[in-house]
């Protein structure tokens, strides 16, 4: 199974991603241990150069890991029908006990990698790296997880056998299982829509005065990764009844099928996008400080804030069509 197209792609990415991690972070150990922007020293020359080619480097390879998240949840749903049970993407990642933990280090280095790229872009903006050591210990932070996510997706492929029986996703997102899925499936529908729509709000409510006063950007950063995590709550405990027209089905990977028009992979990229642009406005807050920065940063933070609010919006019109739409109806 491993010698899969997708999967021999996927590991070769991994592999890749993870050797220029490793080189990067070797890299950013040394910039952070000798780094000295007054010092007129060959060595410090070297380091600059370095600085130059590794941000060129790592912009490219942290957008392919990004990429590389929607290539692992397609290929965990290609590969269902080659286990008996499996109906989409959940059968598959419950076919071994590294598929589920694998994916949710991909959602959060994914973030990660984007909060990297955006400090990244506004470092390189300024004459004398005001945010280079920022940088780097965000890298240094993000290179262990990196490495682990490769290791368990190796294990992950390596470790499928075809004859295995593995649960499809009414089991697995049904309520009373006693699994963190099923918790979730078995939140209350009508409460929830009442919380989605709250932090929707607040999101944006926070999102618009900040581009307007350009105060309160922590608390905007905040709320929009609040709002992720109650969004991808939502997508199963309500919004997937909705979509599927079935009370009971509450898996979130049914809907990157084709019967569902493929809803589910707009849906999940305006998610990440907002929760990374929402959370690099937080990330940026520091660089006001640094004289070389105070007059580039604000502008790059309104235009961040600005994509998360609409992110999130896109988001709300989505799952809003989805909901009013939907043949499903609840009596009072």
């Amino acid at each position: 199974m491993i010698q899969h197209p997708a999967i021999l792609s996927l590991l070769m990415t991994s592999a890749i991603v993870s050797a220029m991690m490793l080189f990067a972070g070797w890299k950013g150990l040394v910039i952070l241990w000798d780094w000295d922007i007054n010092s007129g020293s060959e060595h410090q020359l070297q380091l600059e150069r370095s600085t130059y080619l590794i941000s060129t480097i790592l912009a490219s390879v942290l957008f392919f890991h990004i990429i590389s998240l929607f290539l692992y949840i397609f290929t965990a749903d290609d590969i269902r029908t080659m286990f008996v049970g499996a109906m989409c993407a959940a059968g598959s990642l419950n076919a071994n006990s590294f598929g589920y933990p694998v994916l949710l280090l991909k959602i959060g280095s994914c973030i990660c990698a984007g909060i990297w790229l955006v400090i990244n872009h506004a470092d390189t903006q300024g004459y004398d790296y005001p945010l280079i050591k920022a940088k780097y210990a965000l890298l240094l932070a993000l290179v262990p997880f990196i490495i682990v996510e490769t290791g368990l997706q190796f294990l992950y492929f390596s470790g499928l056998k075809a004859q295995v029986i593995t649960s499809c996703c009414g089991s697995l997102f049904s309520a009373g299982a006693g699994t963190i899925s099923s918790d979730l499936a078995a939140l209350p529908r009508v409460p929830m829509m009442v919380t989605l729509v709250a932090a929707i709000a607040v999101t944006c409510f926070s999102g618009i005065w900040f581009r307007a006063k350009m105060s309160g950007g922590y608390l905007f950063a905040a709320a929009s990764m609040v709002t992720f995590i109650i969004a991808v709550a939502a997508l199963v405990s309500f919004i997937s009844i909705y979509t599927y027209e079935l009370p009971t089905h509450h898996c979130p990977f049914c809907m990157l099928h084709k019967e569902y028009g493929y809803i589910g992979y707009p849906i999940y990229a305006v998610l990440l996008l907002g929760a990374i642009s929402g959370a690099g406005v937080g990330a940026l807050m520091p660089g006001r400080k640094q004289p070389s920065l105070a007059q580039i940063v604000p502008g790059i933070q309104r235009t961040l804030a600005g994509v998360s609010v609409l992110a999130y919006l896109v988001f709300a019109i989505i799952a809003g069509y989805l909901v009013l739409f939907s043949g499903l109806q609840f009596t009072p």
